[in-house]
């Protein structure tokens, strides 16, 4: 046989091995789903797992398995039966799918953080506290009982509760969007040439500018308004805003954002303040030249009144956390270093007068608008949406800002919580257990080694001392077997069981005499007596 061959043979034998890898994959999917070992599921057993992991039947990357499965039912109403290898033909080769069903996601268990988003909207839903936005008439009318939140990661599991699907205006959520756009159009420099990017200390929509006779940021009104005018400025105003509203389809996945006129005509009739604003830079020469003040501000006007949903706005924030692409469509939106930059902004001005408190004791990038929507981004894990009318003092959401505390007191998600380590906080990300079962294993590492140090560490994220491994074998049994005598020692003085047995029947005074740990040993059977 020649040379040439044997390496056709090597190649087909692997892939034949992938191919049978691939098949045995596929048929662990499919008995996943089928729970009750019937040999078939149908297309709503299907979609229920999906659901648990996060993906969706309006997810568009599943819109064609969506169709083949709708199509498969009967015209009586009853489910099709999906057999193995229809499974196989219509889903198996979906690595979304693969994904999902694994666990393999960018938030592994995702059915448990939906549960606990649920407890804390039920937790913060009582709060009727602030006010409604009352100086635009439109918004004033709106019900202050609405509430509603929803979640996408950045691999698109989506998630939302209460009233998510009901449209409100972004208001000052599109600030960020704003920047983002004229920031990929024109690069940094050229935006900052006309924008500061300090916090301002002052209200939002105070007269007043930074010491370079511009507005301090893009997120007060001052710096929106001069953000807007950065924006595709050869065009006319119409084909601006299309660009504007194409952006946040773009953004906004499978949930088509709208425009509402009237809250557009009612805040242009109660713009005293924006458009003194607007005379006041281009009385301090910040505009571009030859910037249409009337046409700049209308053209904001319209940004503010564009409408979504909680569930779209989520998409938004999911596609910023996942630097700039969109994690439904696959669509790159923004550059990273454009997400970048406008994530520092939010962290530092997103929230008004209480931006610097947010990111101190929530610890997040997050924009809030008037209209009781508040954007938030998870950088790498997720984005949120949060809508409630009703505002504090400052501006913010009530109930969004007391959800995003709740959130942070059980998850991992403040910007600096890795430095904490602290123990009695979820890391999302990790699969369930994984973070119970890495510190066992660094706990048992940690004895063999005589790391004291680190089991110090463990001690206090309030690891179990007396954790074992799946062979039952606990810390003292490692520094017992490797001759660790004031490791354990150290475990002594913590009360900790020094006669525990594990699945061979073996002690830690067996491992010491195993090693010949004399003087270990003598401790030990001392410890035993006294």
């Amino acid at each position: 046989m020649s040379t040439k061959q044997i390496s056709k043979n090597k190649k087909s034998q692997k892939s034949s091995n992938l191919d049978r890898t691939a098949d045995l994959a596929i048929n662990n999917l499919f008995r996943s789903i089928d729970s009750r070992c019937t040999g078939y599921i149908t297309p709503k057993q299907f979609w229920k797992e999906m659901a648990k992991g996060g993906i969706l039947k309006t997810d568009p990357r599943l819109q064609k398995v969506n169709d083949e499965l709708e199509g498969l039912n009967n015209a009586a109403g009853q489910e099709h039966k999906i057999y193995l290898d229809e499974f196989k033909r219509i889903i198996g080769h979906y690595i979304i799918v693969k994904k999902c069903l694994t666990g393999d996601m960018a938030i592994p268990d995702f059915n448990s953080l939906t549960k606990k988003i649920v407890d804390i909207y039920k937790e913060t839903k009582p709060n009727s506290g602030g006010h409604v936005a009352d100086y635009i008439p439109q918004l004033a009318r709106v019900n202050p009982e609405f509430y509603g939140v929803a979640v996408c990661s950045v691999d698109g599991q989506r998630f939302g509760h209460g009233d998510y699907e009901q449209k409100f205006c972004l208001q000052s959520t599109c600030k960020p969007i704003n920047y983002c756009i004229a920031h990929k159009e024109l690069g940094a420099d050229k935006v900052h040439n006309h924008i500061g990017r300090e916090p301002s200390g002052r209200s939002f929509n105070e007269m007043a500018l930074n010491g370079d006779g511009l507005p301090h940021n893009p997120l007060i009104n001052s710096g929106a308004i001069m953000c807007t005018s950065l924006i595709q400025r050869k065009l006319e105003i119409a084909d601006r805003f299309d660009h504007v509203l194409k952006t946040w389809n773009d953004l906004s996945g499978d949930v088509a954002p709208t425009f509402n006129n009237s809250v557009y005509l009612s805040e242009k009739q109660t713009a005293d303040r924006n458009f003194a604003l607007a005379y006041f830079m281009r009385e301090n020469n910040a505009f571009p030249e030859n910037t249409n003040i009337i046409e700049t501000l209308e053209f904001y006007f319209q940004c503010c009144s564009i409408e979504v949903t909680a569930a779209a706005m989520a998409s938004v924030a999911g596609t910023l956390a996942n630097g700039g692409v969109n994690p439904l469509t696959g669509k790159k939106v923004f550059d990273a270093a454009t997400v970048k930059n406008c994530l520092s902004l939010m962290n530092s001005c997103g929230m008004y007068d209480f931006s610097g408190e947010f990111a101190f004791t929530i610890g997040f990038p997050a924009k809030s608008g008037v209209s009781g929507a508040l954007l938030v981004v998870i950088p790498n894990v997720m984005g949120i949406a949060l809508w409630s009318p009703r505002l504090d003092e400052l501006g913010n959401s009530v109930r969004g800002v007391e959800f995003c505390k709740k959130l942070v007191e059980h998850y991992s998600f403040h910007n600096y919580d890795i430095l904490v380590n602290n123990g009695a906080k979820i890391d999302p990300r990790k699969k369930k257990y994984e973070s119970k079962i890495d510190n066992v294993i660094a706990l048992i590492w940690a004895g063999s080694v005589g790391d004291i140090d680190e089991i110090q560490r463990l001690e206090a994220l309030g690891v179990d001392l007396e954790a074992a491994d799946y062979d039952g074998r606990t810390a003292i049994h490692l520094a017992a077997s490797e001759g660790q005598l004031e490791t354990v020692k150290y475990l002594v003085t913590k009360k900790v069981n020094i006669s525990p047995i594990d699945r061979w029947g073996g002690t830690p005074i067996k491992d010491a005499k195993k090693g010949k740990h004399t003087e270990l040993v003598e401790f030990l059977e001392k410890v035993s007596i006294g």
